[in-house]
């Protein structure tokens, strides 16, 4: 994989990425980082300069775990995965919106939705690094930033699941209306993501499509420490 990152996003099976989110709400895709470009983003880790915040989530009860914020400009490698993922994510995001009657409202480019958020007061980059040691967890929410956001993001993970860390499943739970929760267990080879909604999917009923919302989270890590990067698409307030 010596190729570009925004090439091996241009090179995955959108069809079926497509065919996914439709489907179930997420899709997984095969690993577009190299372990070596994994490892980069780990030991970059304690480098303050990069990051804009740390959050400490026992601090705010959010879980118990950390993760940073990078600030701008952002390393090349998350440039180009949030430069190459947002084009399919947008006619994805506009079809959703089709389908539950609304006009399509997604530019074709990042740099076009950047400008609204940044219009209606959200400048600050929400990429981000997340790191859990054993105990660790996320519990269930939603990144929602401002009044602007982007229906999908993509979580990679920079690490090896049974080798590097045990548990830590990525936590997906669905919410119909008038109906039960259903959640997803969702395991990730180093290097390979998830696309997944910030808030909520259109799905099927009688009576047209409707909307179920979903919040997503970490399972707990049982051993060892797993790390993970967050493209988030909207900027914050």
């Amino acid at each position: 994989m010596h190729n570009e990152v925004s090439e091996r996003v241009a090179a995955l099976d959108w069809d079926a990425l497509h065919r996914d989110l439709d489907q179930q709400g997420f899709a997984v895709f095969r690993p577009i980082l190299t372990p070596e470009e994994c490892e980069a983003f780990i030991a970059s880790y304690p480098a303050e300069e990069l990051y804009r915040k740390t959050i400490d989530m026992k601090r705010y009860r959010f879980g118990l775990g950390e993760y940073k914020y990078f600030q701008s400009p952002l390393p090349s490698r998350l440039q180009q995965l949030r430069e190459a993922f947002y084009p399919p994510l947008a006619a994805a995001a506009n079809r959703w919106l089709e389908q539950l009657g609304k006009e399509p409202g997604y530019p074709g480019t990042l740099s076009a939705f950047l400008e609204k958020c940044h219009e209606a007061g959200q400048r600050r980059p929400t990429p981000l690094i997340l790191k859990y040691e054993a105990g660790g967890y996320n519990c269930l929410h939603q990144d929602l930033y401002g009044e602007v956001y982007f229906p999908f993001q993509v979580l990679l993970t920079l690490n090896r699941k049974d080798v590097d860390y045990e548990g830590g499943e990525f936590l997906l739970v669905e919410q119909r209306p008038r109906a039960q929760s259903r959640g997803h267990a969702i395991k990730l080879e180093r290097g390979a993501g998830v696309i997944f909604p910030t808030s909520f999917r259109p799905v099927q009923g009688a009576r047209g499509h409707y909307r179920a919302f979903l919040r997503h989270g970490v399972g707990t890590v049982t051993a060892g420490k797993r790390y993970s990067l967050g493209v988030i698409f909207h900027d914050a307030t």
